[in-house]
């Protein structure tokens, strides 16, 4: 989690991958991102589930803190729920025990797919330098500090650029980003052209 966010057990990071997994839940969050709020009935309808299984899941989502309910549209038996900010970073997975890793890994799968769609819609969006899809490869020398520095300073970068949704200049458009650095063998590595 971020910073201020209280550690979370083993247990209680296996449940969160294990959510994270769950692909209706996935579309809820997918859905609440993009479109800000809904309750279960919404969902039910845009999902083509019950209300009954929408609403199960909004509980189990509202448990692990990655969504919330909005008090002064809610009323009676109808909630509406909206999504909170969320960042988490997975630990090292050699100190994971069984449950928690085999969870970590299916949700990997899971995101390396949607990933990798991501990665193609980039390359068949790309009109140049100054459009919306942008794809950058590179490749460089760093010792691990020097990574471990770089990240962080793009963590920053995101937060200095990026907006909540609520907080979105006009003109603003959700933008997926993904960032992935791998240290190749040494003695392998040849470069990699810069740009797309």
């Amino acid at each position: 989690m971020t910073d201020g966010t209280p550690q979370l057990t083993s247990a209680e990071r296996t449940a969160l991958y294990k959510s994270l997994g769950n692909p209706l839940r996935r579309r809820i969050l997918d859905y609440l991102g993009r479109h800000g709020e809904a309750n279960s009935t919404v969902l039910a309808r845009e999902l083509g589930e019950s209300s009954g299984t929408t609403s199960y899941h909004l509980r189990k989502l509202a448990e692990q803190r990655l969504i919330e309910e909005i008090p002064e549209k809610s009323g009676g038996r109808e909630r509406w729920w909206r999504a909170l900010p969320f960042s988490h970073t997975t630990p090292d997975p050699a100190a994971m025990p069984p449950e928690e890793y085999a969870a970590a890994v299916h949700l990997a799968e899971l995101k390396i797919d949607v990933d990798t769609r991501l990665y193609r819609r980039a390359h068949q969006e790309y009109r140049g330098p100054e459009g919306w899809a942008q794809v950058q490869r590179h490749g460089t020398w760093m010792t691990r500090d020097e990574l471990l520095a770089f990240m962080r300073e793009y963590q920053a970068l995101l937060e200095r650029y990026g907006h909540e949704r609520d907080e979105a200049p006009d003109g603003a458009r959700p933008v997926a980003m993904r960032f992935y650095a791998v240290a190749d063998p040494v003695g392998e590595w040849r470069g990699e052209p810069t740009g797309a």
